[in-house]
């Protein structure tokens, strides 16, 4: 990935998409690059490609978006909410949750890492999310972003385990959260890699430890 420039306070793009037709395409735009993200990674994220898949000019990508940083670091958010919808429904359709540990892991895994589907479909969804984690590292624009979506993550997270009779603290969410992503990261270095399988199995370890039960 192409290092990151700061954005502006005074961006074109904050004038260019204030009208609703400059929102939709600015939205459409945005959407375009998150499939593109999912799909290729962050190489595949460029102006030409992006207008195409939203099946605009290719001027667009540059009068609705200060630069291609800028356009990325919106697919990121966009990825992220639609991550985080899929959360909500999911602990919506439980509606009161038990007690058992078993069961609350499950649920644990599919809000960290997403639920159980196609293998190749879910496969790259899961590369590209961990992708998005390690370059926010480097470019702080990126680090915004995934820093309001972990918070708001964090927040489903402490309700579930709230809600499953289970005590949780700040300090100890982060470590469960760390147990998931580390077995994620393992297990998808593997020949076949099953790392779904693996966060279960290291989370079924820990939780009474650093969510124990009341």
């Amino acid at each position: 990935m192409a290092p990151m420039s700061a954005v502006s306070s005074e961006t074109p793009h904050k004038v260019s998409g204030a009208t609703p037709k400059g929102e939709r395409r600015r939205h459409a735009l945005a959407c375009a690059a998150a499939d593109l993200l999912v799909e290729g990674g962050f190489d595949a994220v460029r102006h030409r490609a992006v207008a195409a898949r939203a099946s605009l000019p290719l001027a667009s990508t540059t009068y609705y978006f200060e630069s291609l940083d800028d356009l990325i670091a919106c697919a990121v958010e966009v990825l992220g909410n639609r991550e985080l919808e899929v959360m909500r429904g999911r602990i919506d359709q439980l509606g009161s949750l038990g007690r058992d540990m078993e069961s609350t892991v499950e649920l644990i895994v599919d809000l960290l890492i997403g639920p159980q589907d196609g293998l190749d479909e879910g496969h790259e969804r899961l590369v590209a999310r961990y992708e998005r984690f390690i370059a926010s590292a480097r470019h702080p624009q990126l680090r915004e972003v995934q820093l309001r979506l972990r918070a708001q993550i964090d927040d489903l997270l402490t309700d579930v385990l709230r809600r499953s009779g289970r005590i949780v603290h700040e300090e100890q969410l982060r470590r469960l959260v760390a147990v998931v992503d580390g077995a994620v990261v393992g297990a998808l270095g593997e020949v076949d890699p099953e790392p779904r399988a693996m966060a279960r199995s290291m989370l079924l370890e820990v939780i009474d430890v650093v969510a124990p039960a009341q």
